[in-house]
């Protein structure tokens, strides 16, 4: 079942190519939706897909890539947006 979901993550996620790493891994796991920097230093991310592909996208995302320090994450749930690919 597809579902949607809304993530703001907090910690060292601008500068570090957060962004065009969260852009591959959605690619991986076949997520569509976005993911933009917001302007409290943190990274917001609107992101559909099946239920198991999100849980490892989500997974990734509390890592993030190698220079990244995630320090948490607001996860909420939404409505479906019917995204076509994910872009930053």
């Amino acid at each position: 079942m597809k579902k949607h979901i809304n993530l703001q993550v907090f910690g060292r996620v601008q500068g570090v190519g957060y962004r065009y790493s969260c852009v591959e891994i959605a690619n991986k796991y076949e997520v569509k939706g976005f993911v933009k920097n917001k302007s409290d230093s943190s990274v917001y991310i609107e992101a559909e897909g099946e239920e198991d592909q999100l849980t490892q996208f989500t997974l990734w995302c509390h890592k993030g890539p190698v220079w990244a320090k995630v320090t948490s994450i607001n996860e909420t749930s939404g409505g479906i947006k019917d995204f076509d690919t994910f872009k930053i």
